[in-house]
C-alpha cells in the first residue's frame, strides 16, 4: 500500500534504519557513561561501544580502526581536514588545489584558510561535472600541501576519478583529502586503493543518525598531521577534542556494517529505481539530465524540466512528495545552483532544476506515483507559460513552413 508524503530527498538525509536505532536505544538509558570515564563500568562500556563501532566504521572504507577520528559530522570533518592541514604543514607550503563544485563546508573553509594566508586554486569541470586530470597535473606547485576533491557530488551524483587523483597525489608527495560523504555507504570506497590520505563522511547519509561522523586520517605511508581545531580533554588521538557522542557512534557504526554487508543489493535495487524514473521524465519534452550520465551514483537523479522553475515545481508537488532544487545547504538562495552553472547549465536550466535522491526504502509504488505526479505538475506549469506558448508557436511555424516546402 502506498503511504504519503513520498521521501525522495535522500541526498539530503535519510531516514534511520530500524536496526540502528535498536543497537543504540541500549546507550540511552542502561549502559550511558562517559567514554572517557576509565574508572568504573559505565565508563568501560561505553568506551567498548565506541571501539567496536571503531572497528565497524573502518571496516566499510577499508582502513584501520585507529585511522578512524569520531566527529559531529561531515562539515567539522571537513574543516578538521582542511584547517588541521593547513596549520600543520605551513612550514612546507600554503598551497591547496580543490574544485568549484566542492560541498560548501570545504568551499568556505577554503575562503576562510585564504584570510590566513592560503592559496587556493579551484578547478573548473567540465560539462559532466568530472575533472580534467591534466588540468589538475598542470596547476600542482612546489608549495601544493594537499588536494581536495570530493567522492561524488550531492547535487548531480557525479563520481569523480577518485583512484587516478590519489595516484597523482601520491606520486607527487601532496595528501590527497575526499569528501565521501554522499559516496560511502553506497558505492564501494577503500582508501587504501584509492590512496586517499583523509577522508570526511556521515552517519545521517547512510541510514545513522544525525550529529555524528568521521573524518579518516591515514597513520602510515604517510603519517598524516593534523592540528586539532577544538581544544580540551585530548580526545580521538588529540585530533578532536570533546565527549563523545556514544549513542550517536553506536548507531553510526551498526549503520557502517549494515552497508557493507548490503551495499550491493541496495545499490542494485535502488539503481533500477532511479533508471525507471529518469527513463519516463527525460521521456517528455524539453527534460534534461544534469552531470553525467554514467559516472555517477546509483540512488541520484538531477533533472532540469524547461519552461518550468523548480520552485514552482516542487511547490506543486511537496504536498506529497519530497524533493529539492539542490544541496540543502544552499536551499534558502533563490540563485541557480552553483554546481549546476558549473557544469556549464543555463540560468533557466538550473532554475528548473529537480534533484531526487532514493534510498533503500524507496519503492516501485513511490516512483510510480512520483512520475505521475511529476509530468501532471509539469503539464500543469507549462499550460501558463508564456516562454512555452511562444516555443509552441515557433515549432508550429517551422512545421507550417517544412509541410510547404515539401
Amino acid at each position: 500500500m502506498l503511504k504519503l508524503p513520498i521521501y525522495l530527498d535522500n541526498n539530503a538525509t535519510t531516514k534511520m534504519d530500524p536496526r540502528v536505532l535498536e543497537a543504540m536505544n541500549p546507550y540511552f538509558l542502561e549502559h550511558y557513561g562517559n567514554a572517557a570515564s576509565r574508572s568504573h563500568s559505565f565508563g568501560w562500556e561505553a568506551e567498548e561501544a565506541v571501539e567496536y563501532a571503531r572497528e565497524q566504521v573502518a571496516q566499510l572504507i577499508g582502513a584501520e580502526p585507529k585511522e578512524i577520528i569520531f566527529t559531529s559530522g561531515a562539515t567539522e570533518s571537513d574543516n578538521l581536514a582542511l584547517k588541521g592541514v593547513f596549520e600543520a604543514y605551513r612550514a612546507k607550503g600554503n598551497h591547496i588545489i580543490t574544485l568549484t563544485t566542492e560541498h560548501k563546508a570545504v568551499l568556505d573553509s577554503c575562503i576562510h584558510l585564504e584570510k590566513l594566508g592560503a592559496e587556493i586554486t579551484y578547478l573548473g569541470v567540465n560539462h559532466q561535472g568530472l575533472i580534467d586530470l591534466e588540468e589538475l597535473h598542470k596547476v600542482i606547485k612546489p608549495t601544493t600541501i594537499l588536494i581536495a576533491i570530493m567522492y561524488a557530488n550531492n547535487e548531480i551524483g557525479v563520481i569523480q576519478p577518485i583512484r587516478e587523483i590519489g595516484a597523482i597525489s601520491k606520486k607527487k608527495g601532496i595528501l590527497f583529502f575526499s569528501d565521501a560523504t554522499q559516496a560511502v555507504g553506497k558505492i564501494p570506497v577503500d582508501v587504501l586503493n584509492d590512496d586517499i590520505d583523509l577522508m570526511a563522511f556521515s552517519g545521517h547519509k547512510i541510514y545513522g543518525p544525525k550529529g555524528v561522523g568521521a573524518l579518516y586520517v591515514r597513520r602510515k605511508n604517510p603519517r598524516v598531521k593534523l592540528t586539532a581545531q577544538i581544544d580540551g580533554g585530548g580526545h580521538e588521538r588529540g585530533m578532536r577534542s570533546g565527549t563523545l557522542n556514544v549513542p550517536g557512534i553506536v548507531g553510526f557504526g551498526k549503520a557502517c556494517e549494515l552497508c557493507r554487508i548490503e551495499l550491493m543489493k541496495d545499490a542494485e535495487r535502488i539503481r533500477g529505481l532511479r533508471d525507471k524514473l529518469e527513463a519516463e521524465l527525460l521521456n517528455m519534452e524539453e527534460v534534461f539530465l544534469n552531470g553525467s550520465s554514467e559516472n555517477r551514483l546509483p540512488n541520484t537523479s538531477n533533472l532540469s524540466f524547461n519552461y518550468t522553475e523548480s520552485e514552482g515545481l516542487i511547490l506543486g508537488i511537496n504536498k506529497n512528495i519530497a524533493v529539492s532544487s539542490g544541496s540543502a545547504c544552499t536551499s534558502a538562495t533563490v540563485e541557480p545552483s552553483y554546481v549546476l552553472k558549473a557544469i556549464g547549465v543555463n540560468d533557466e536550466l538550473a532554475k528548473a532544476a529537480i534533484r531526487f535522491g532514493l534510498s533503500r526504502f524507496s519503492t516501485e509504488a513511490e516512483i510510480d506515483y512520483t512520475i505521475d505526479q511529476v509530468k501532471a505538475t509539469v503539464s500543469k506549469l507549462r499550460e501558463t507559460s508564456l516562454r512555452w506558448q511562444d516555443r509552441n508557436e515557433v515549432n508550429f511555424s517551422k512545421k507550417v513552413k517544412q509541410a510547404v516546402k515539401e
